[in-house]
């Protein structure tokens, strides 16, 4: 039994928490609305705190799952953040997707206090975190990894230190960068097929066997076809990584043409009331322009 604390509890945080006090850990959690963070508790049975030091006090590790930058930086830092309870030797997972600066700054503050931080941002959406079937992407260093690992495969289905601090949230970068081309290009797909008089599902039953298939195809044509779009990572949240990737690309050189794109496509379903709609709503997009 490790002596864990979990900061935020949305969608992903909650369950991935759940599983953790369900493995027989010692979890106590907070969230910014403390009437979730009681939820929490009363439904598995650990406990939640009022601010992220209070939470992390005595905890071996410190799990979070908030929203942006700005958003990890109020749970780890000040007097109420998480690094000012936490113990020389303890270690700070982040499961958020942040921008690799701030985990390279976030990792330096920690390591002033003798804290391990590992980046660990998350792929696998709402269903990979309530069956513990996420894709963990990591930065940091070996040894706290290493202790990291075996608490996080609570929720994960795979889970792989890809280098050193910052290399999990560019790893991430790489993850979104290719899912922004897929949606599209699937939208498109099924955008063409109802021009063209097909039925949609017999298009897709049959492509998505050869070498067009793709997660994206197989968990979300048939929503995308019923027009529902309440399914998975929402549009506002997908604006905010793709922008962290195109930062990311203006600093290294990389050259993201359809990834700008798409983040375009993106900005229009925000202006049409969509910024709450999942990442495939791109289909909807399409069929609205006839």
């Amino acid at each position: 039994m490790t002596k864990i604390a979990f900061l935020g509890l949305g969608v992903m945080g909650y369950p991935m928490a759940g599983h953790l006090q369900a493995a027989g850990h010692d979890v106590t959690v907070y969230n910014r609305t403390a009437s979730k963070a009681q939820a929490w508790a009363d439904q598995h049975g650990g406990s939640s705190a009022a601010t992220p030091a209070q939470a992390a006090a005595g905890a071996e590790m410190v799990m979070a799952c908030v929203g942006n930058d700005d958003d990890l930086r109020s749970v780890c830092l000040g007097d109420d953040g998480a690094f000012a309870g936490m113990e020389a030797g303890s270690i700070f997972v982040d499961h958020t997707t942040v921008s690799a600066a701030v985990t390279r700054a976030l990792y330096d503050a920690a390591a002033v206090r003798d804290i391990a931080f590992v980046d660990a941002p998350i792929s696998g959406g709402q269903a990979g975190a309530e069956n513990a079937q996420l894709s963990v992407m990591c930065g940091g260093d070996q040894a706290a990894y290493d202790r990291a690992e075996a608490v996080i495969a609570h929720y994960a289905k795979l889970c792989r230190r890809i280098g050193d601090s910052g290399a999990g949230q560019m790893t991430k970068m790489c993850n979104q960068i290719a899912i922004a081309g897929l949606v599209q290009g699937l939208s498109e797909a099924l955008h063409f097929a109802d021009k063209a008089g097909l039925d949609g599902a017999a298009v897709v039953e049959v492509i998505s066997q050869g070498a067009a298939g793709s997660w994206q195809m197989s968990n979300r044509y048939q929503t995308m076809i019923a027009d529902e779009f309440d399914h998975g990572f929402a549009v506002d949240w997908m604006r905010k990584d793709l922008g962290i990737c195109l930062d990311a690309a203006n600093e290294n050189g990389a050259s993201l043409p359809v990834t700008a794109l798409v983040d375009q496509f993106y900005k229009d379903l925000q202006k049409q009331g969509g910024g709450r709609w999942d990442t495939s709503s791109l289909f909807k997009r399409l069929q609205a322009m006839g």
